[in-house]
């Protein structure tokens, strides 16, 4: 009996093992460590390989890209590796460099990496940027409520405390500790998939208890979305002119102009 016991223990520990194992080695498939060819080894690469190889390589990622951005969550290069370049790994900076070029020739999407260190992209359309937020439409109710969110955190200096915004909401008529018919859950909306999406950034304040949040604009937001434009929304929404609100316009004017003479 003892001896079952000790044979049943061993079994089990062994399957912890192998679990913890298994679970390892999950962990360091979250990143694909790339290390940095020469130029000469790029084109070494590149002659072993045919150009309809190559274009076809650079047609996969540009697809597999375009679906993923249909979610508007930021996709990371580990995915892009395992899942598209693959063997091609070795030239992955010349695949994504031309992948690039057409989307942005082709789409009008500019691919941008929010952090060397965090290995993640994001894509931009480049006709929306160019022309201020798209219409808000009955069709198209979660970006209203967006628009809606962005703008008022910009009214109200760039950076504010999660229960202004939720008594905000409440008295829109959006109760975010309430199912909506159009939102569903709006708390989860908004603190989840809006930050995933990067077009908010909800951070924990220090030192405070109990704990609080604090929103401000995401790094998508900023890139696609106009201030004037946001500042316009605002305007029809409280049936006043952006103007009135003069340092908030000087501000959004300002920013345009300073990213127009970037571009």
């Amino acid at each position: 009996m003892s001896q079952r016991k000790r044979l049943s223990n061993t079994q089990s520990a062994s399957q912890k093992r192998g679990r913890a194992s298994e679970l390892l080695s999950q962990g360091d498939e979250e990143d694909v460590p790339l290390t940095q060819p020469s130029t000469s080894q790029v084109q070494r690469a590149l002659e072993k390989l045919t150009p309809a190889q190559v274009d076809q390589k650079v047609a996969e990622v540009v697809q597999f890209l375009l679906v993923k951005d249909q979610k508007k969550v930021p996709f990371r290069r580990a995915d892009i590796v395992r899942h598209v370049v693959k063997e091609y790994k070795n030239i992955y900076n010349e695949i994504m460099r031309r992948a690039s070029e057409t989307l942005e020739r082709v789409f009008g999407f500019e691919l941008i990496e929010l952090g060397p260190k965090t290995h993640t992209y994001i894509l931009v359309n480049k006709l929306a940027a160019a022309e201020g937020a798209p219409e808000v439409s009955p069709a198209n109710p979660k970006m209203g409520l967006l628009f809606v969110i962005l703008g008022f955190v910009f009214m109200k200096g760039g950076v504010l405390r999660e229960n202004v915004v939720w008594k905000f909401l409440k008295r829109l008529r959006v109760d975010p500790g309430e199912k909506h018919e159009d939102f569903g859950d709006v708390k989860k909306l908004i603190t989840e998939e809006f930050v995933r999406q990067k077009y908010l950034e909800y951070a924990r304040i220090p030192h405070t208890a109990p704990v609080e949040h604090e929103f401000q604009w995401g790094p998508r937001a900023t890139l696609e979305l106009s201030k004037p434009k946001i500042l316009e929304f605002m305007g029809e929404l409280h049936q006043q002119d952006p103007q009135s609100w003069s340092q908030r316009y000087r501000e959004a004017h300002s920013s345009q102009a300073g990213s127009s003479s970037q571009s």
